[in-house]
């Protein structure tokens, strides 16, 4: 049996593997020089207890944890695929709470979940090109969680000078160890209640695009080239 199936089938690996990624996450940041980049939107929201939706790359979810103020609750959407699994029981060690769904499942399940948390005045965390893609492709989902809760958008990312960037779908970015790292965070976007078709449609460009935005500045900062986003689809996919 190879050794991700064994993992798949232990509860015992499955808790060590998660265990020492966030070993492995406390490693990269302490031995690093971090800087943060137009982070004020997120402190004054944290100052004032005020919730929103932070939004970030699915290939950009391992140093994310460390952009959080210790403390303020949120809630990350993460899928019931057992990947999905393995992440919630990892960002688990730094406090943060999982909410279980996708697109595909446990959509409205999970969007009930993130209103109810919002409306508590407690974050919640989306990756927008999650689970499986398009890669740097925002989903309509997020603008609609947006609209029906009244809470703002926050897109951010991280770059670090010393990293592997994955052949995996998402490009995922593992940051090493001893790295110049940075995390950048966008304006603020409002979903208006009562938006049009057209308008959340524009609004879900201005999400992807303030993300890759984004993205590309803070990999220019430490020296790195940000991956191209996978082509665009026909059509938004939908929440």
């Amino acid at each position: 049996m190879g050794l991700a199936k064994r993992i798949g089938k232990s509860e015992a690996l499955r808790g060590a593997l998660c265990w020492l990624t966030s070993l492995y996450i406390r490693l990269v940041y302490a031995t690093g020089r971090w800087t943060v980049v137009n982070g004020d939107t997120a402190a004054r929201l944290w100052d004032q207890n005020s919730p929103f939706i932070l939004a970030f790359w699915h290939g950009r979810i391992l140093m994310m944890p460390k952009s959080w103020r210790v403390g303020v609750p949120i809630h990350m959407l993460i899928s019931q695929h057992r990947d999905g699994l393995l992440i919630a029981r990892t960002v688990a060690h730094f406090g943060i709470a999982t909410v279980a769904g996708s697109t595909t499942r446990g959509g409205g399940a999970a969007l009930r979940a993130m209103l109810k948390s919002l409306k508590a005045g407690e974050c919640v965390g989306i990756t927008p090109d999650g689970p499986k893609g398009p890669r740097m492709r925002a989903s309509a989902g997020i603008v609609n969680v947006a609209r029906l809760s009244g809470c703002p958008i926050l897109p951010a990312t991280f770059g670090a000078s010393r990293r592997k960037v994955l052949g995996s779908w998402d490009r995922f970015a593992l940051a090493l160890p001893f790295s110049a790292g940075v995390f950048v965070w966008g304006e603020a976007i409002t979903v208006p209640r009562d938006a049009s078709d057209e308008e959340m449609e524009a609004l879900r460009l201005r999400v992807e695009t303030s993300l890759n935005a984004i993205t590309t500045d803070a990999d220019a900062r430490v020296g790195q080239v940000a991956p191209p986003p996978a082509e665009p689809t026909s059509a938004a996919r939908p929440a």
